[in-house]
């Protein structure tokens, strides 16, 4: 559990962060490792907001050489390929193809975009794009973890995409990576910091009802319990919620502009096959660019940019399907496309800087901190950031705070393992991992390396907890089994359902959530929990109403409440 309960009153942090998104899961875990008492709190759950909803992608941000924006590539480049050796069981190199569609296309708009001067790319040629990749190759080259790019002419390009547009003269193919369990790294960096940090705390479902004179005011949205605590600094990662966070702590920004950008996720064989493990990151003729690219047996496809001012209403809509979907079809002619291949749907808001730009494209990814003062209290408000980059800007801002407070730096969190990549084997020594667990769990092989592909090296925490008492998987999902699950749920601040089935494991996101499975995993939960019958049923609901609100699954739960039950008995 991790609610105010946990915190006692009037208790003294050297930081408050109020925002538990990776921005604010990252910093936590960089300060706690740095010996400061610091508490983090959520409205919701860990990584539940924006954080839930990126391309999934660890990249150095290609796109970004259009703006001239180059320490922001370097800095991404060099994150990515940090993370890919601190956190190997869920960052994974991905093989990115670029469709070329002229020789010589984009060469006046890109000098226009370069210079700041307007206009949109609706076509980057193979110069262009040739000229792109050996800088993003240069500046990529510190801790390099992956090939350099390679170009496919006409011939090699058929070949390898038979169902791809016509039109296209030439592919080229770079490394990025992608991330299979964003909201389960957060979660990893908040228990890392849980685990070296004395004095540290986090309570989620928590929010900030006032602040004065050092003293906020948090509230327990769950339970109704309120606490007072001291903090010599506050941090606001709220996100998109930025601005309304300080306006409860008393102060008024417009620091937040945000966009929203949505994401589906297809069963489409054809495609799957074709793609063969590689991202196809491709323009669009409105200007936007789009990506397609295996996760989970499907295929993942994005993105949207497009303004909000309410992030709580974000989703994403049959219109935005549309568009993706028409995007995907005019790059693979060959296959056809409909709203009966999505099978589910998401939507968030990057918490990009509140900006007049015509072009939400345009706006930059970089970070930036704004910093106020309340009374005698520095606040630090973290806008813009983004998957990448997070140990990045969470180091930057630790040494801020660091030198307002008078604290040293302990260690450097550059090789510093995040949760389940810590101890996590080498390729060549895989096999050999494997046959351990037999030894020492008597965990079939298979089985140990499915818990390994989830949870990395905490893969042997999950292994003592199964062994301890008879377990058996679900009928639902075979590939889990119920000593799984309860570890998850009383292990790893779990609150609610949601949490387990959204964020906690990949369930809702690889496509596999139904009712069924909702009720199935919520009597496992609800058992670990201690839940009465009627929480039980409550949390059932409350899941299964997230997965058809936002992200559009059908269907509906039975009634299993204790009443409907004793009432068909």
């Amino acid at each position: 559990m991790s609610g105010l309960k946990d915190i006692r009153e009037n208790a003294e942090f050297d930081v408050v962060i109020i925002g538990a998104g990776i921005n604010g899961a990252g910093l936590f875990r960089e300060l706690a490792l740095q010996d400061l008492r610091v508490l983090l709190v959520d409205r919701s759950d860990i990584c539940s907001g924006a954080s839930c909803a990126p391309s999934r992608l660890i990249h150095g941000g290609i796109k970004y050489l259009e703006t001239g924006e180059f320490r922001l590539v370097a800095q991404s480049t060099l994150e990515r390929n940090l993370l890919l050796r601190n956190a190997p069981h869920v960052v994974k190199p991905l093989p990115t193809v670029l469709p070329i569609r002229s020789w010589f296309g984009g060469i006046v708009p890109s000098l226009r975009k370069f210079l700041r001067l307007g206009g949109k790319m609706t076509d980057r040629g193979a110069l262009v794009l040739e000229a792109g990749l050996q800088i993003y190759d240069f500046l990529g080259r510190r801790a390099r973890a992956m090939p350099r790019h390679s170009l496919f002419l006409n011939r090699r390009t058929r070949e390898e995409w038979p169902h791809m547009a016509t039109d296209v003269l030439a592919t080229a193919q770079y490394y990025d990576a992608a991330i299979t369990q964003p909201e389960r790294l957060g979660y990893e960096c908040v228990q890392d910091g849980l685990n070296v940090g004395t004095g540290c705390g986090v309570a989620t479902y928590t929010v900030p009802v006032s602040f004065a004179d050092g003293i906020l005011r948090l509230r327990d949205s769950m339970t109704g319990e309120t606490r007072n605590v001291r903090a010599r600094a506050l941090v606001n990662a709220g996100g998109a919620w930025i601005d309304r966070i300080n306006a409860v702590l008393g102060e008024t920004t417009r620091y937040i502009g945000g966009t929203k950008g949505s994401h589906l996720l297809l069963r489409h064989d054809g495609l799957l096959r074709e793609l063969k493990g590689r991202m196809m990151y491709f323009g669009t003729p409105d200007g936007r660019i789009c990506l397609a690219y295996p996760f989970y047996g499907h295929v993942l496809v994005g993105s949207t940019d497009i303004r909000i001012e309410d992030p709580d209403t974000a989703t994403c809509t049959d219109d935005e399907q549309d568009y993706m979907l028409r995007m995907v079809a005019d790059l693979f002619p060959g296959f056809s496309f409909s709203a009966d291949d999505v099978v589910y749907r998401y939507s968030g808001v990057r918490p990009l800087p509140a900006t007049d730009a015509s072009d939400p494209g345009a706006i930059s990814r970089d970070h930036i901190v704004h910093e106020n003062r309340l009374g005698d209290t520095p606040l630090l408000s973290l806008v813009g950031g983004k998957w990448t980059t997070f140990r990045g800007l969470a180091e930057e801002v630790a040494d801020r705070l660091l030198e307002t407070l008078g604290a040293p730096r302990h260690l450097s969190t550059k090789t510093f393992p995040i949760g389940g990549g810590r101890d996590y084997p080498a390729p060549e020594r895989y096999s050999a991992y494997l046959d351990e667990f037999f030894v020492t769990y008597g965990m079939p092989r298979q089985r140990a390396g499915i818990l390994l592909e989830r949870y990395g090296s905490r893969a042997r925490a999950f292994a003592v907890f199964c062994q301890k008492e008879a377990d058996a998987p679900l009928r639902t999902l075979p590939t889990y089994t119920r000593r799984e699950l309860a570890f998850i749920a009383s292990e790893e601040l779990v609150r609610t359902l949601s949490d387990v089935l959204f964020r906690r494991t990949p369930i809702a996101l690889s496509g596999l959530l139904t009712p069924d499975v909702v009720l199935e995993v919520g009597g496992v939960v609800g058992a670990a929990l201690g839940w009465s019958a009627q929480e039980t049923d409550r949390q059932c609901r409350a899941a299964w109403k997230e997965a058809q609100e936002r992200h559009h699954l059908k269907g509906d739960l039975p009634d299993t409440s204790p009443s409907q039950t004793a009432l068909r008995a």
